[in-house]
């Protein structure tokens, strides 16, 4: 199942995230994989950390960033159906 922005999910319990300069790194503890996110998806992975969903933290962003509500769409959607193949989003 590929996971879309607009669907509930959840963060892992197994992933730690640490901000390193401008770059989030997470820490997948059930594998030990690391993986990068840029700003970008670090605001987001952020945001839904806060408790937003991932609804909510696309609007927030939308008002953050200067970026058509289509791009943002697509690159999230993206980053969703990515973290999630990787284990550190899951449906709920």
């Amino acid at each position: 199942m590929i996971l879309k922005l607009t669907d509930s999910f959840s963060l892992s319990e197994d992933a730690v995230a640490r901000m390193v300069g401008e770059e989030t790194m997470l820490l997948d503890l059930a594998s030990g994989t690391y993986f990068g996110l840029d700003s970008v998806g670090g605001r987001f992975w952020q945001l839904l950390e806060e408790g937003m969903t991932g609804v909510a933290a696309r609007d927030a962003m939308l008002e953050e960033y200067e970026v058509s509500a289509e791009q943002i769409d697509a690159d999230l959607n993206d980053l969703v159906a990515q973290l999630a193949d990787k284990g550190l989003l899951l449906p709920n």
